[in-house]
């Protein structure tokens, strides 16, 4: 069936081009796309063209013509009409370029003989089974140029605020499908504008690639980091002290809570979690230094790991108190992040599992630059007047050539600058 539908669309193609002479490229986009709104029309409707099946839902009513820009150039669609309710393909829709990019993991993983089954299905569902693989390489490459320039845009602002995280699709190399370490980094500007700053894939989450992925950044200018929060990661921890010096780290409190709550039997948990969350419900460091400690000594009678754990993490859990109240909600966790990661899972989940390490850089660099986009032209995280009581604006000195050492390892002026009152 698919070897069939393969020399099907090389004869329209053909054919539309008997000369070779034409472009080609841009007419197999136009076909290749016209075969995906079809089959997701007739997937819709449960019936094909003039099929009559049991599990038909609706009935077509002609089409409409739209025109779509692509760097192939303009391609010329039609968009089927149906008699009850409205269709609008996917790849029309606002968030198209990361469904490009699914599109193109499914096909490359299809035509590469990799695919599992549920992939396999996916492919015939979307109607990519003509695609063979010089057209995928061709239209793989317009989105990878997206993709690069958006991992190597530089980073002019100062970032004082930094979350990193990593999630874990699994990817086939050597001839074996392993789980690989998704690395993502997002910060916040002195301007309070949130941003992804980069992302990176590794084999592990171990010390070294964290410390590769995150001078990567210091290399495209990340600089003014004051405080990075994550979880508790040695490798990630140890990467952190070594390139940021002079920065605080914050430990994740949500997923601290959850630790210290697995300590405890599952009928005391509520109560060792309340414990736990009052500690950062406390109106200033002072109070909640006085928590931890009145809530270590009251836990150590019946739950002594999860009061040892307190006492230990007290500097990591309360490091968001040294800065301006306005931020300690979203500074002591990385649930925004977390989030993010949730939407790049989803989509990776789909492909299950990819053919190589650059469909993996594919689709979630397109996610991500997405997503980057859509912060970009929305509300701030942080007020300006919040930000600017953070960072005075000549503390932060943009780094110039030569001085990347200083970028990780901050002047003497920007170290001692009082930090104001939480």
């Amino acid at each position: 069936m698919a070897d069939e539908l393969s020399m099907a669309l090389l004869e329209l193609l053909r054919k539309a081009d008997p000369e070779g002479r034409g472009d080609f490229v841009r007419t197999a986009v136009e076909r290749l796309m016209q075969a995906i709104i079809e089959a997701e029309v007739e997937l819709k409707i449960g019936a094909g063209r003039y099929e009559r099946t049991e599990t038909r839902t609706n009935q077509r009513n002609g089409s409409r013509p739209r025109d779509w820009d692509t760097t192939a150039g303009t391609v010329h669609l039609e968009i089927p009409k149906l008699r009850r309710g409205s269709f609008l393909p996917v790849l029309l829709e606002p968030r198209r370029r990361a469904d490009r990019a699914l599109v193109n993991v499914v096909a490359q993983a299809y035509v590469e003989g990799v695919s599992t089954r549920r992939v396999d299905d996916l492919v015939r569902a979307m109607g990519v089974d003509g695609m063979d693989k010089s057209t995928v390489c061709r239209l793989a490459a317009v989105l990878d140029e997206d993709v690069r320039a958006f991992r190597e845009r530089p980073l002019t602002e100062a970032y004082p605020y930094l979350w990193l995280d990593a999630t874990f699709p699994k990817v086939r190399e050597a001839g074996r499908v392993v789980s690989m370490a998704l690395m993502i980094a997002v910060g916040v500007s002195a301007q309070g504008q949130r941003s992804i700053l980069g992302l990176d894939l590794g084999c592990s989450e171990n010390g070294a690639n964290w410390t590769e992925f995150l001078h990567s950044l210091v290399d495209r200018g990340l600089h003014g980091v004051q405080l990075v929060i994550s979880d508790d990661h040695k490798g990630l921890k140890a990467a952190v002290r070594s390139v940021f010096v002079g920065s605080s780290w914050q430990r994740c409190t949500v997923h601290f809570t959850r630790n210290a709550v697995a300590q405890a039997p599952k009928h005391a948990q509520p109560a060792v979690s309340a414990v736990v969350r009052q500690i950062f419900a406390q109106p200033d460091r002072a109070s909640a230094e006085a928590q931890l400690l009145q809530a270590a000594t009251t836990l150590e009678p019946r739950f002594p790991k999860v009061a040892e754990m307190l006492l230990q993490a007290e500097a990591d859990l309360l490091a968001h108190m040294d800065f301006p109240t306005a931020h300690w909600r979203q500074i002591r966790s990385t649930n925004g992040l977390e989030r993010l990661n949730r939407e790049v899972t989803r989509r990776t989940d789909v492909v299950g599992i990819f053919p190589d390490r650059a469909s993996v850089i594919r689709l979630a660099g397109a996610l991500l630059a997405e997503q980057d986009d859509e912060w970009a032209t929305g509300r701030r995280y942080f007020s300006v007047e919040s930000m600017a009581s953070l960072v005075p604006p000549l503390a932060l000195p943009t780094p110039t050539d030569g001085q990347a050492a200083s970028v990780h390892n901050p002047s003497p002026e920007v170290t001692t600058l009082p930090r104001p009152a939480a």
